[in-house]
């Protein structure tokens, strides 16, 4: 049996049991849309929209009257540009734009300053989108999978950035804008052609980093507290464990300070979650030393 296919204007016939449930959450994934039904923008009170995996080549300027949505899933669709609309959505937290043909960003995009989780990881980025440099509260930043070679000096101003993945990039030499951002928690790097890497002691708030699949020999130098994931890791934190011993933990260790932090940096997305990162955020279920 084939997937339903609605007519562009319309919702389709299980949104209106959907939205009775009284969460004002909207699930579209995995049905055939090439565009989003006007109708959808006309759910003013609507906070959940998921769209996921669906053909979706394009969104309606009139997304913008969807003035109450805090999580937005688009991953895995066929969108080449967002429109300006989208950018006016105030109260909008989380956005998924994964697996989508995206080239840039739209200036306007700075103007969601209430964006805590942003994913845009398997799109054809060239370069770190600039209306991001203003979002200075966002969290987590998914990068993965682009084609970028290169970070602004000005990243530290996202003082707000607490994990940044930024794997099967095209990275030859660490990003000396990195080494100033001293309140990351987890930084991915793999799969990209880094041939070294300077001291990390600077990134004091570390807790995990990720290097694997890259032409390095070896682990970089950082804080005895940091989780290391690539080539001689393993042996590196076995050597550091045996010089500092540890007191024994008087609760369960936990990788951050809050429940809300933990699920904004590796749990907000569900199974988006454990896409590509998978190997490397294992790490975090039970890292040693990383008590608070």
């Amino acid at each position: 049996m084939g997937i339903a296919e609605s007519t562009p204007d319309e919702l389709p016939s299980d949104a209106e049991e959907q939205l009775r449930s009284g969460e004002q959450q909207l699930e579209l994934s995995g049905r055939r849309l090439r565009r989003l039904p006007s109708a959808v923008c006309a759910l003013s009170r609507l906070q959940k929209l998921y769209v996921s995996g669906t053909g979706l080549r394009e969104l309606p300027e009139e997304i913008e009257e969807l003035r109450e949505l805090r999580i937005l899933a688009l991953d895995f669709n066929k969108l080449e540009r967002l429109p300006d609309g989208l950018c006016r959505l105030p109260r909008l937290t989380r956005l998924y734009l994964g697996g989508n043909r995206l080239l840039a960003l739209p200036p306007d995009f700075a103007q969601l300053q209430s964006l805590r989780c942003l994913w845009i990881e398997g799109n054809f980025l060239r370069r770190f989108p600039r209306p991001l440099l203003r979002l200075v509260a966002l969290q987590s930043l998914q990068m993965g999978d682009n084609r970028l070679r290169a970070l602004p000096a000005e990243l530290p101003r996202m003082t707000g950035l607490r994990g940044l993945w930024l794997y099967g990039n095209r990275f030859e030499e660490f990003p000396p804008a990195l080494l100033r951002m001293g309140r990351l928690h987890i930084l991915d790097l793999d799969r990209n052609r880094l041939g070294g890497f300077p001291d990390l002691h600077p990134l004091r708030a570390l807790r995990v980093f990720s290097y694997d699949h890259n032409p390095v020999t070896g682990p970089p130098r950082v804080a005895d507290t940091v989780f290391l994931v690539g080539e001689g890791a393993v042996e590196r934190m076995a050597e550091r464990d045996e010089l500092i011993p540890r007191p024994p933990a008087r609760r369960p260790t936990r990788a951050f300070e809050d429940e809300e932090e933990e699920d904004l940096l590796i749990g907000g997305a569900g199974p988006r979650a454990l896409g590509p990162t998978r190997d490397s955020l294992r790490a975090l279920e039970a890292p040693p030393g990383l008590g608070t």
